[in-house]
């Protein structure tokens, strides 16, 4: 049939009817490289089953660009929308031509189960849709090869273009969907021993791998081994074992004793849990792992320096050595080495890859909040210049990333900081607010300007200077690149259909800003884990300190504003708990605003903060109690309260008298719980019960530092803060411990569980009773907790069928 390419036969001129990652596989298996075969189902297919149908019109007249104008930032509007169109595409019937010849197709490939990649071209207009990326926007679908699961699976991956995510990206993109050509790629899904992933430019190479299928590094469920080569020599400089429990591989319908974890993708895929010995071990052994190089070497000189290849170690059906392939191979094309381009290119230039113009110069920081995004600079070198002045939709780059710069960050595209970590909290502010950020990266001040020209990448980690001519031809204005490259938290609530199974462990939420609780209220969490006194409060203080407006009397005002932005969680969340984090006001933080201390301590982490300064002086702790007490009389009985680095007992008790005082103990509801972060809390918390304590939220950020005396501020000591580290999971599992004997909740709260899937399995199987997350990890939390309290019944089940 015309509407089927077979991968290397595929002709130059049908580049676009395939898309761009099946063009390049075609060409690399011409050259006589190891690609899984595979053949592509042309983008013309779908063009003739949409003009097919009568629903097209209708439907597609309420799309964006449309002349109803949907309005892609109202999410239920969208997401219903959504919805309906992929349900029709689904649900249709494909033509008989097409449904006649994927079945031959599919026996040709000789294997029962078949993967259905997006293989997409984007149009070359605007200007700036070539410079951003599409991977893993769409998903790829599995079926088994039988005529009517090809069908829907091929229907499932074009309905991939309706998303409510893919529709919001069109949009802020501009492109029209009838100029997007989307080819399906249909290739055999084999048994697989190891696969993994390879991210290659001329400053790195680096090699990820599990066990079994790839499907677990795609979803963030192990962290996979690593290995980092030297991009010219290809010399194994690095290599960290990984932390992998479970894998995916293809279910065997012959073998009834299989011991299957759960199915998925119409019960073709099986999950299970790997042994102890696999745990430990490294998933590619050094033979394979020495054959994997030689071919990334050879690859990279046909793709060019930057290029992004997928791979499987595929179990030989007759007993013979293992194969390596490719399944997966395109450029990255974002290399400041020009002279290295693809091979692959001809004249033609590919136009759905990221920007091939830099200049010479890529900053290399730490990766703190995910995301891309290019844009004019703001560069802050001092903290004394005006910051007020910043346009709207710049990306900030700065010494150091302030808390108190809040207002900044949410006009701005993306941040950058010369100094800070991961934790920091201006790490944790571009989180919640949905905005790249990348930290650590050190001269960046000095090496780019105002108005500059820049992308960065959160995920990696990196900041590119863009060139002039590309600088020049850039057609858009601030508030349209910010539009384009600040993710929106209204798609949060297309989260819905992802909480499908009541969760024994609660889930809570970690907030800051009431600006995001209209999108996050409506979730099925169990509430608000943790409210960020200080960050809460930045924008409602009018540029002053706290001390500012004890200083001028201004007591009642100040209760006021604490009343007035904690009545919004209160409120949005009820039945729901919401546990607010009285003030920690370290005296690096919140320097910009009016009040702070001039003096700078040598280190702030070990000073007078936390309840050691409400020793020294109660007067605005007081004040957020008198707020606390006002809360509940107002009916607002689900807010309480903990206490924020306490080093002793001592302090603990005086926080106590000064809360019974203020009347809340006499309220049923009311909890006090503290931050278990200072380790003496590992020796003292029976003590802190006996002085009544109520609960405890481990706080993994300073728990971390302070166990391996690593300043998680510190970029220089990012590989040294390991909150995956033995010691600190050993004192997470002792606090849990402690907890239970106790019979008080333990939560547990921090970036850990988003960094490290598997630690989830480990606070499920010691018995934590909550986890609080930021709001971008809320959806993969949920997943994990499902799957590790479904593991947890399953090996009790089996216990008692011994």
């Amino acid at each position: 049939m015309e509407n089927l390419y077979w991968l290397g036969q595929i002709q130059p001129p049908e580049r676009k009817l395939v898309g761009e990652k099946a063009f390049y596989l075609n060409q690399l298996v011409l050259l006589g490289y190891p690609i899984v075969p595979g053949f592509v189902v042309s983008a013309t297919a779908l063009q003739e089953f949409w003009h097919t149908y009568d629903w097209l019109e209708p439907l597609f007249a309420e799309l964006p660009h449309s002349s109803l104008h949907l309005n892609v930032d109202e999410s239920h509007q969208l997401s219903a929308l959504a919805q309906r169109i992929r349900h029709e595409i689904i649900t249709a019937q494909l033509p008989p031509a097409l449904f006649e010849a994927l079945e031959p197709a599919g026996k040709l490939l000789q294997a029962p189960v078949l993967i259905f990649r997006p293989s997409v071209t984007l149009p070359s207009s605007p200007a700036d849709a070539s410079s951003l990326k599409i991977s893993g926007l769409l998903e790829s679908h599995v079926c088994r090869c039988e005529p009517e699961q090809m069908a829907i699976a091929l229907k499932r991956t074009w309905a991939e273009l309706f998303r409510a995510r893919s529709l919001f990206y069109w949009h802020r993109l501009g492109i029209e969907l009838q100029h997007i050509s989307l080819g399906v790629l249909v290739q055999p899904l084999w048994p697989a021993i190891v696969s993994g992933e390879v991210q290659a430019n001329s400053g790195a190479i680096e090699i990820q791998a599990t066990w079994g299928l790839g499907k677990s590094i795609k979803l963030g469920e192990v962290v996979p081994d690593s290995y980092q080569l030297n991009p010219h020599t290809g010399a194994l400089q690095i290599q960290r074992l990984g932390s992998k429990t479970i894998a995916y591989d293809l279910i065997d319908p012959s073998d009834p004793t299989e011991d299957v974890l759960s199915s998925h993708a119409s019960d073709c895929l099986k999950l299970y849990m790997l042994s102890t010995e696999q745990q430990n071990q490294y998933a590619l052994q050094p033979p394979y792992l020495k054959q994997l190089i030689e071919l990334i070497q050879k690859v990279s000189v046909e793709l060019g320096s930057a290029c992004v290849l997928e791979w499987t170690l595929g179990k030989a059906k007759d007993g013979s050595q293992p194969q390596l392939y490719l399944t997966q191979a395109y450029p990255d094309g974002r290399d400041e080495d020009t002279q290295k381009t693809s091979r692959l290119e001809g004249d033609n230039l590919p136009v759905n890859l990221p920007p091939t113009n830099f200049s010479n110069t890529k900053i290399k920081g730490v990766p703190a909040s995910a995301g891309q995004a290019t844009a004019p600079a703001q560069v802050i070198a001092s903290l004394n210049e005006n910051t007020e002045a910043m346009p709207p939709g710049r990306i900030l780059i700065a010494s150091v990333i302030l808390p108190d710069w809040l207002p900044l960050l949410k006009q701005a595209a993306g941040v950058v900081a010369e100094q800070g970590g991961m934790t920091s909290h201006g790490a944790i502010l571009a989180r919640e607010l949905g905005i790249p950020a990348v930290v650590g990266a050190a001269g960046v001040t000095q090496l780019i300007q105002t108005g500059e020209l820049v992308f960065i990448d959160g995920d990696k980690g990196e900041i590119y200077r863009l060139s002039e001519q590309h600088n020049q031809e850039f057609g858009l204005n601030n508030q349209e690149l910010r539009m384009n490259s600040q993710p929106s938290h209204s798609l949060c609530s297309s989260l819905h259909s992802s909480f499908s199974t009541p969760l024994a462990t609660q889930l809570f939420v970690n907030l800051s800003q009431p600006s995001s609780i209209e999108q996050l209220a409506g979730l099925p969490i169990d509430g608000v884990g943790l409210v960020r006194s200080e960050l809460m409060l930045i924008e409602v203080l009018e540029n002053q300190h706290p001390r500012q407006w004890l200083q001028k009397g201004a007591t009642e005002e100040f209760v006021e504003k604490i009343t007035a932005q904690l009545s919004q969680f209160a409120r949005a969340f009820s039945p729901r708990p919401v546990f607010y984090r009285s003030l920690d006001l370290r005296s690096d933080e919140l320097q910009s605003l009016v009040g702070a201390d001039a003096g700078e301590e040598v280190n702030p982490t070990l000073g007078v903060h936390g309840t050691f300064s409400y020793v020294l002086d109660p007067s605005l702790f007081d004040l957020e109690l008198q707020a606390l007490a006002k809360l509940h009389r107002a009916g607002h009985t689900n807010i309480n309260l903990i206490l924020p680095f306490v080093r002793s007992v001592e302090e603990f008790t005086f926080c106590r008298q000064r809360v019974d005082g203020a009347g809340l103990t006499q309220q049923k509801s009311f909890q006090l719980w503290l931050m278990a972060e200072v380790p003496s809390v590992l020796f003292l918390l029976p003590d802190y019960v006996k002085a009544g304590l109520q609960g405890i939220s481990i706080g993994t950020n300073d728990l971390t530092q302070l166990l391996l005396a690593a300043d998680r501020q510190n970029p220089q000591m990012a590989a040294a803060f390991d909150e995956h580290h033995p010691a600190v999971m050993r004192a997470v599992q002792h606090l849990i411990g402690l907890a239970k004997q106790a019979g008080i909740p333990c939560s547990f709260c921090g970036g850990a569980p988003a960094r490290y899937p598997d630690l989830i399995d480990q606070l499920v199987q010691w018995g934590i009773r909550s986890i609080s997350v930021e709001p971008k990890a809320i959806e993969s939390t949920y997943t994990a907790l499902a799957r590790a309290e479904h593991r947890l019944l399953l090996d009790a089940a089996r216990h008692q069928l011994q």
